[in-house]
Formats: structure tokens, sequence, C-alpha cells
């Protein structure tokens, strides 16, 4: 039988945060949020973690606000987006949908980072941290994406660089060649399953928060996150941590290798023959890592 699904809005502010319950919250098993990427995506892309849910525990995914189903704020200035402001939100949404005495958190890329700020504050109910695909500094991410665009075919990157140099990345062959890039580092799976193609699309249907905060490619980082780091804070996380990243990921190991350094019980598993969405690349391991990990977060409760 399948884990009943509830879809709901949690009041942020002003603003409405949409979610999704796979399962039951009264379950005895913590509730695991998942966290999307972007900044400026969607939960769609996320969807094959709701089938953790058919193990009795219950699966949160949601917008976050200006994406999705959630409120969309395209006029408001760059310096709203904040790392602050999703915090926020991810705290209200925890508390509305009383949570926070007890529940797991899972963080996909961005989501990871964010995730793994949330985790610095120590909240009490926080009983486990799963960060997938997820660079602990940005300019880490920016080096190591060079590397990538560098082994990319002959003519690709010079294509890349001449339009970001000319402010033409909106330019179709921008885009195709972007697309080489993502065929190898962020999506090994073509052609693209129908949830990830949905997230891309709400990207360019409202590209707000992805623009300002990241910039016009996942390897041409411009935004307000250009600078942002986590590397000097990663010791105040005192949960359980699992990381995972994918063999040809674009979140290569220099950028993830500050997280298995820094956090004190921490553990990190790399999955051959998959790169930034080994969610969706190998499901069926993917989801079975998360979910023994989070098992044992539980049983460490006990």
């Amino acid at each position: 039988m399948s884990a009943p699904v509830t879809e709901g809005t949690a009041k942020f502010g002003d603003y409405q945060t949409w979610y999704r319950i796979t399962g039951d919250l009264s379950s005895d098993k913590s509730p695991l949020v998942v966290l999307h990427g972007g900044p400026g995506c969607v939960h769609d892309y996320l969807l094959p973690l709701a089938a953790i849910a058919e193990t009795g525990r219950p699966v949160v995914h949601y917008d976050q606000i200006g994406n999705g189903r959630s409120t969309h704020l395209r006029d408001k200035p760059p310096e709203f987006w904040t790392v602050r402001l999703f915090l926020d939100e991810l705290t209200s949404l925890v508390d509305t949908l009383g949570i926070a005495d007890r529940y797991l958190m899972l963080g996909q890329s961005w989501g990871g980072m964010l995730a793994a700020e949330h985790a610095t504050l120590r909240p009490p109910g926080l009983r486990g941290l799963v960060i997938a695909d997820s660079p602990a500094a940005m300019d880490l991410w920016s080096a190591a994406a060079a590397e990538l665009r560098a082994a990319l075919p002959p003519g690709v990157d010079e294509t890349l660089r001449a339009h970001e140099a000319a402010g033409t990345t909106e330019s179709e062959e921008y885009r195709q060649a972007m697309r080489i890039f993502y065929d190898r580092h962020v999506c090994r799976v073509v052609p693209w399953p129908d949830e990830l193609a949905r997230s891309f699309a709400a990207i360019d249907d409202d590209p707000t928060v992805y623009n300002t905060m990241n910039g016009p490619s996942e390897f041409h980082v411009i935004g307000s996150l250009r600078d942002w780091s986590i590397v000097d804070r990663l010791g105040a996380i005192d949960v359980s941590t699992l990381l995972v990243s994918g063999e040809f990921d674009e979140a290569t190991p220099s950028t993830v290798a500050p997280y298995y350094s820094n956090i004190a019980d921490v553990r990190w598993v790399i999955l051959d023959n998959c790169s930034h969405l080994p969610q969706i690349e190998d499901t069926e391991r993917f989801n079975a890592l998360v979910t023994d990990f989070l098992n044992s977060c539980d049983e460490a409760e006990e």
C-alpha cells in the first residue's frame, strides 16, 4: 500500500511555504525534511526520496519561497534573498508542522548547504543530517567547475566563456554548451526524467532567486552566494552526518572534503556511475543508503 500524501501551506510572515508530506507525521520514526537545491529550484527532482516513506518514515518536501508552489516575489531586491531568510523559513516550517522536537534532514546541493547552516545552530530536535552533492565553500565549487569545464570537448568552454564575458548567457548557443556540462556532471540520465525537466522549467519560469544568489548556470556563480563558506563553522555540527556525492559530480571531492574533515561524527559515500543527482541516477541504491543511515540515527536515540 502506498503511503498517503498530504499537501498544504505554512504561513511564513506575509508569505506561504508549500509543503508535501508522504506518510504520517505521527509515526514512531523521525520525519525526514528534504531541502531542494538552487537556490531557486523546486522540490520535484527530489521526489524519488518519497519512496522512503514506504519504510514507515514520513518524508516532507517543500518549495522554498520565491519558487514553485510557494509565494513568488519577483520584485524583491537582491538584498532580500539571503541565507538567513531561508533558514528562518525552514525553522518556521518545522515549527508549523509540529516536528521541531524530533526530525532528520536531507539537503541536496544548495539544500545541503542550507541544512549544514541549520545544523550549526544546534537545533535541539535535529537528530541526523544528510548532505548530498554539496560544496562547503563556493570558491572550492568555482575552482572545481573550472577544472571540469577545461575537460569538456574542444570549443565548449571557449563558447561558454565568450557568452559569459559578453553577458549573453541567455542565448541558445550558451544553453546548448551548458547542457554538455550538465549531461556529464549534473544528471547522466538522458533524456532527463519528467521531475527533473519540471524543476529546470520552474527556474526558467521564475529565475529571480537562482539568478540573484547563484548566477546564470551551475558553473558560473556570480550571484550573492559567490563568497559563501561554512568551513570555519562546521565544528559546531554535533549530529551524526552522512555525506553523499557522485563519481562524476560537479560537487567534486575537493568541495566536499571540508565537511568530512571538520564534522565530528561523519561518514562519506561516493556513488560510482553517478553525478550530481544520484537520487535520480541510482534511486534504489541512494534511498537504501539514506534509509540505513536514518534508521541508525533513530536507533541511537533509543
